[in-house]
Order: C-alpha cells, then structure tokens, then sequence
C-alpha cells in the first residue's frame, strides 16, 4: 500500500464527496437488511394464518379472513418493494460520489503527470520510450482509479454490510449463522486465487496485444517499403504468427474466468443447502420459525457479493499499487535544468561560449570538446559539419535544453543559466533538424509559438519561408488540415512551414538546424535569399552539411568529431585550401551549390 499513499493529498481533497459516500452506503445497507426482516414476518405470518384460516374456513368466514390475510401479506410485498427503489436510489448516489470522485481524481492524476513531463529535461527522453510514457498516464492511471472508485466503493460496502448482517443473524441466531457462514472464507481465498490468474493472463494478453499493435502500426507506416521489396507474404507471415499468439493467450484467460461464476454459484448454492438443513432440523425441534431460514439465505446472498469482491479487490488493489509505484518512478524525477536568477529580460542577441565541451548523460558520447565561438548582435554564424561531429548539440546548449558537461554559454554578457527557460526560448526562433508538424490546421502549425494568432503574421512569415505559394494553392489554403506529423506535405514544404513558424514568432535568436537538407538548391537559393533581410536585424546560427547554405553567413566555423578545425568567413576559408574548401569544391561538382 505504500505507493499508493501518494494518493492520500487526492483523497483529502475530496473528503467531501468520501464522507457522502460513506453515509449514503451505511443508508443503502440498512436497506439491504429490512427487506430481509420483512420477509421472515410475512413467511411466518402466512404459516400462522393458514393455522388460524383452517377453523374460520369450517365456521363460515374463511373469504373474509383471506381478504384480510391477503391485504397484509400485499402490505408487507409493497414495503419490500420501497426498499429495493430506496437502496436503489442510495446505490446511485454512492456511485454518484464515490466513482466521481475517483474520476477526478483520475483527471487530476493526469495533468500532474502530464504537467511533470512537460517539465522534465530533454535526456529524460532520451532513455524512456514514448510508449512507456503514454502507458503510465493512460493503463496506470486508468488501474489507479480502479483502486479510487470501484475498490474503495466495494470495499467501503464490505466493511459497512459485513458487521451490520453478522451482528444481526447472530442476535437471531448464532448456531445458524455459523453453519450458513462455513463456505463464505472458501470463496473469498477461490476468487482471489482465480482472480490472480485471470490478472496474470491478462497481463500476457496486453503484452501480446502491444506486440500485435506495434507490429501492424510498422507495417502500416513502412507499407511503401513492404511493397518495394515484395515482402507482403513475410508481413502476412508476421502478423498471423502474432495473432496466433495473442488468440492462444486469449483462449487460456476464457478458461479460467469460465470458472469464475460457476464457482461463485456452488459455493453460494452449499452454503444455501447447509442453512435449509439445519435451518430445517431447528425448525423441526421449535427452536425458530419458517421464516428465520427464508431471512438467513437472503443474508447468504447478500454476503456473497462482498466476500466475492474482497478478492477481487485485493487483486485491484495489488495492480493499482504496482502501476503507482510505476507513476511514483517519473514523478520523482528531478529536472536538474533550473534557473540560478530566473532572469527575465529582453536579449540583444550577443553570444559568447568559452570552452564548451559536453557528454551526453546516457550514452557517454562525447560531442563537443572545446568549443568556443562568438557572435555578435544581428551577425550571422554558420556551422558547418559531417554527421556526428556536434553541430546540433550546440543548437540543442543553446536552448538549454541540456546543460554543458564544462565551458560557458553566455548571452548579452550574462551566463545562461541565470535566465528564465520560458522567457529565454521564447526569443529563440528554432528550425529542427527533425521537422515535427502536429495534427493542425497549416496557420495553427506556423502560429504555434505566438500567444495569440495574427493573420498578417502568419501570411508574411509564409512569404519569408518561400511556402505562401504552395499553401493558398491548397483548396482550404492555411485552414488545410495536416496529417499526423504533418504527412499531408512534402518533405521541402514540411521545412519551409517549420522555418514559417520560427520566424514567425520573431526571435532575437534564429536557430536553422540543417533545415534546408529536403529542399533544391533553387528552393534553398530563394528561401536564404528571404531569411536575408529577416537575418539583418537578428542573431542567427546556419547550422548545415551544405556549404551553400552557410558561405551566406558573416562568421563560419568547421566541426570535425567535436572539435573546431577551421574558422572564418567564406572567403578566408576558400583561400585555406582545407577542409571547407575541398568540402565547397565537391559539393560545387555534385550540383549542390547555390549558383551565384
């Protein structure tokens, strides 16, 4: 249970509606019981009628008598009747408390997790799968609110009923209760045990489900590969190997919930067969009457539910609590990027880094040594590289998304650290390298970074990233509807909606991580072209593998595993003769240059 203590600030939160809950199930028991009571009365009024209908029958007033009896007997049926709708009404507004509670507290559970994720470093990332991240806040959490509503109800009902029916057949008759009680322990340990293999399998059959998903979802998505290299009989193949699995598993759970009400209903039905015997034997000695034996097996039956539940909320309870302890792992995590002043101001745009080396935390590869660069307000920086040799870690310190191992970042002469992470990313406009679009409108994409959406804005920031074009071209121009990840585009137009939304936003700081890989070198040519004027009045990092895309810029560095082997501005390092250079004269002969 100590994970779920956790839960304990929700539960206090929502003390109200669990105190309602208590009382209105207290209400319904008491319900549940007089029924019961009813019965034995109207049982044992009818058997000393009937000896009392017999002599008035022989003396002529056997009709009226029967009127009479009936009328009471349709007394006691009504008063049954208005307990049932009265437990019934109670039964809805336990569920009306106690289950809405757990559903807020569900929704509350939700947006901590979600609101703790959206704080949590970059590296977090890195080493969780995106899976696993939805599958806590969506399967545990969803196995935590079992634990708050329908556990906490039954057992709630458990505790209340339970000593209310025990006390009261024992006030009747404690040789009889004993015997009617004997299978009830029998059932609780069956059930907890047939529920262990019902959760157990199940957990087997969710893995098997998740394996079938994922396979489907590949398969779907890489469907063009599939059929470039005629593999559909292989995927076929695949997928009838993992539903033959996920059917076998699904055939074993059948099985064992097959035994579930049957076993149920036995142990009732011998626990009904002990009471009527030895029920029968006192009734036949005049210990009690007809009715006490009618009353106990309601009360069996009454009791059945709950000592069934209690395994089954045992089996809820052990789920939940592995799930929160599963929550509690994330939730504890620290994020260690903090601000040191929480400084809040309007940056020029001036960047120092001195020394900069940094390792990444899960891999231990080492991406940059010893960098150090600087970039003056509204001056243009171009990093050039191969792959791997550190251009985006720099875009990715930049940001602060990752603190450096050693060196210093600064901006406008302060260090980094003492900014504010909101206010700083906000003045910096960045262009992944990985372009992501999300299931949006194309103005909401490029209007993402801005607090509230400007028509002109998003237009003119259009025209700059040379897409405005292809977007009106559409039918429903900017309302077009991307797919998921923005698949409704090409690559290029994908780019170039990317650097629309940076720029948009109107950055002190624009950051190009290799974004203009997917477009020609004439797209390429017209897109530089625009961001020029846009660059005037901004700082601005061209972080490329193309030489045509950074010999634009007013200072270049060259990055070699890390290291910085070359610096300058284009034509310094054209007259080198190393390394840029050879690279400019390759890329000129494979056509990727800018025509001049």
């Amino acid at each position: 249970m100590e994970p779920l203590w956790r839960l304990n600030k929700y539960l206090y939160k929502y003390k109200g509606l669990i105190l309602l809950g208590i009382i209105f199930t207290v209400i319904s028991n008491i319900f549940v019981i007089i029924p019961a009571q009813l019965v034995r009365l109207a049982i044992d009024y009818v058997v000393e009628s009937f000896s009392i209908f017999r002599p008035l029958q022989l003396g002529g007033a056997g009709e009226i008598a029967r009127g009479y009896f009936l009328q009471f007997v349709f007394v006691f049926g009504v008063l049954i009747l208005i307990m049932a709708l009265l437990r019934g009404f109670f039964l809805f507004l336990i569920r009306q408390t106690i289950i809405i509670m757990s559903r807020r507290v569900e929704y509350d559970l939700k947006n901590e997790i979600y609101q703790h994720y959206q704080n949590l470093p970059l590296s977090f990332y890195r080493k969780n799968s995106t899976g696993d991240l939805m599958a806590r806040v969506t399967e545990d959490v969803s196995r935590v609110r079992m634990y708050l509503g329908p556990a906490i109800m039954y057992g709630l009902n458990l505790l209340i009923l339970f000593p209310l029916v025990i006390t009261y057949m024992i006030s009747v008759n404690p040789e009889l209760t004993l015997y009617s009680l004997l299978p009830l322990p029998v059932l609780s340990l069956s059930i907890y045990f047939v529920n262990n293999l019902i959760n157990e399998r199940s957990e087997k059959i969710q893995r098997s489900l998740s394996s079938l998903s994922t396979y489907v979802q590949e398969a779907f998505s890489g469907i063009r590969v599939i059929k470039a290299f005629v593999r559909e009989d292989d995927s076929a193949r695949g997928f009838k190997e993992a539903s033959e699995d996920y059917k076998v598993k699904s055939i074993r759970l059948t099985r064992v919930n097959a035994l579930f009400f049957p076993l149920i209903m036995a142990l009732v039905g011998v626990s009904t067969i002990i009471t009527v015997y030895v029920g029968g034997q006192q009734v036949i000695s005049g210990q009690i009457g007809y009715g006490i034996i009618a009353e106990f097996i309601l009360y069996v039956n009454m009791l059945t539910w709950p000592v069934t539940s209690l395994g089954w909320v045992t089996s809820i309870v052990q789920r939940a609590a592995a799930s929160q302890t599963r929550i509690n792992e994330f939730l504890d995590e620290k994020n260690d990027i903090l601000s040191t002043e929480n400084l809040e101001a309007e940056i020029d745009g001036v960047i120092q880094v001195e020394n900069l080396s940094f390792v990444y935390p899960d891999s231990g590869i080492k991406a940059l040594d010893q960098v150090s660069f600087e970039i003056h307000s509204g001056q243009t920086l171009g990093i050039i590289g191969t792959t791997g040799s550190g251009k985006s870690t720099i875009a990715n310190l930049l940001m602060r998304m990752y603190d450096p191992s050693s060196g210093t970042i600064k901006i406008d002469n302060r260090l980094i650290e003492k900014y504010n992470l909101s206010s700083l990313r906000k003045q910096i406009g960045y262009v992944p390298q990985d372009v992501f679009l999300f299931s949006d409108t194309i103005g909401n994409n490029i209007a993402f970074g801005l607090d509230e959406a400007d028509r002109e804005k998003i237009e003119q920031a259009a025209k700059d990233a040379d897409v405005y074009q292809n977007i009106v071209d559409f039918p429903k121009g900017f309302e077009t509807m991307l797919g998921e990840r923005g698949i409704t585009l090409s690559g290029g137009q994908k780019q170039r909606v990317s650097i629309a939304r940076a720029i948009a936003k109107e950055p002190k700081i624009l950051i190009l991580d290799d974004c203009l890989s997917a477009v020609d070198t004439k797209t390429e040519n017209v897109i530089l072209n625009a961001l020029k004027k846009i660059m005037k009045n901004r700082t601005s990092i061209i972080i490329s593998h193309r030489v045509s895309s950074a010999k634009l810029a007013d200072h270049i560095i060259v990055l070699d595993d890390g290291k910085i082997i070359e610096q300058g501005n284009h034509s310094s390092l054209m007259a080198e003769k190393g390394v840029y250079s050879e690279l400019y004269e390759k890329q000129t002969q494979s056509g990727e240059s800018v025509e001049e």
